[in-house]
């Protein structure tokens, strides 16, 4: 008589958890799109990265106060959280967008989510747990599949390599991102979260934008407006949304998604051309997914730090 409440309340939890895995999977794959809008823009790189914010900013905004959330006082005692996230979060995107136009889309995806493996780790000492043999193996396949999804960067071709490191420190610069928002998302819904660390972004932008001396002004607005609505509104929200409910494991590992979709996105527009390591790759990387999602939260406690 007393195991009715408890069954409801697993099944509730794991049907929520399914919508967040969902959210989070539609999310990464509206978010690879955004190197081909970026490649598409008539202006700066930075500055198209600054339109991506600006223009979502007022649209996150209004859609947090017309689901009924007080702003103002969500904010409260998490205004450096949300600030340091949103120029972390400017950091990751200027980078991101400079090196986007120095090397392969797959590769500005792959190196611009080195969050996948950083932010696992910080939830691992967060929660003072070492990975179980699942976690471990899905850990060490996706890590297999993300060194054959960089397909020939592995030579360090010229044209490719400042690309690459640029995106690799946009890649950094978003697992901090990600865990300062983690924090913000203990107590905030997800689209005030996101609409105010995205205002704490534009300043930072557009200055880097005019000391690069970019040309800010566009003359075709609909990339940056897709870059906008697509990348901004809807994968980053959906991003920050699950954020909330799945693990940092499952988070990263499904950042891997990004480079799958880009990868086509570059063959069919760009002929960047796939090859049988691209495949086994994302082949990978799916198989990766499931483990997680199928493994049992049985992680094994770290040794005692001295003095705690």
């Amino acid at each position: 008589m007393h195991e009715g409440p408890t069954t409801r309340k697993a099944v509730s939890r794991e049907s929520g958890n399914a919508v967040a895995f969902a959210a989070l999977m539609v999310g990464n794959v509206a978010l690879a799109f955004g190197p081909w809008f970026v490649r598409l823009t008539d202006v700066g790189p930075v500055a198209a990265a600054f339109w991506r914010i600006s223009l979502a900013t007022p649209v996150l905004l209004v859609l947090a106060a017309a689901t009924g959330g007080r702003l103002l006082s969500s904010v409260r005692g998490l205004g450096w959280i949300l600030i340091g996230s949103g120029v972390l979060f400017a950091g990751d995107l200027a980078a991101w967008h400079l090196g986007i136009h120095h090397t392969k889309l797959a590769n500005a995806t792959l190196f611009g989510n080195a969050a996948t493996f950083v932010f696992p780790l910080y939830g691992f000492l967060v929660a003072r747990a070492w990975p179980t043999r699942t976690q471990g193996l899905a850990l060490a396949l996706a890590a297999i599949g993300a060194a054959l999804l960089m397909g020939r960067s592995y030579q360090l071709a010229p044209q490719n390599f400042i690309g690459d490191l640029l995106c690799l420190l946009a890649g950094l610069l978003y697992a901090g991102y990600f865990i300062l928002m983690s924090r913000a998302r203990q107590t905030m819904a997800p689209l005030p979260a996101l609409g105010f660390s995205s205002a704490a972004a534009i300043l930072p932008l557009l200055v880097s934008a005019l000391v690069l001396g970019e040309k800010i002004m566009p003359a075709n607005w609909t990339p940056l407006m897709s870059l906008a609505l697509l990348s901004q509104v809807l994968g980053q929200g959906l991003m920050i949304y699950a954020l909330g409910r799945l693990s940092p494991l499952v988070i990263g590992l499904a950042l891997l998604t990004q480079p799958i979709v880009a990868a086509l996105v570059g063959w069919l527009y760009y002929g960047e051309t796939l090859g049988v390591a691209d495949f086994v790759g994302a082949a990978l990387v799916a198989i990766a997914l499931v483990l997680v999602r199928i493994a049992p939260p049985r992680p094994l406690p770290l040794p005692p730090v001295s003095g705690a």
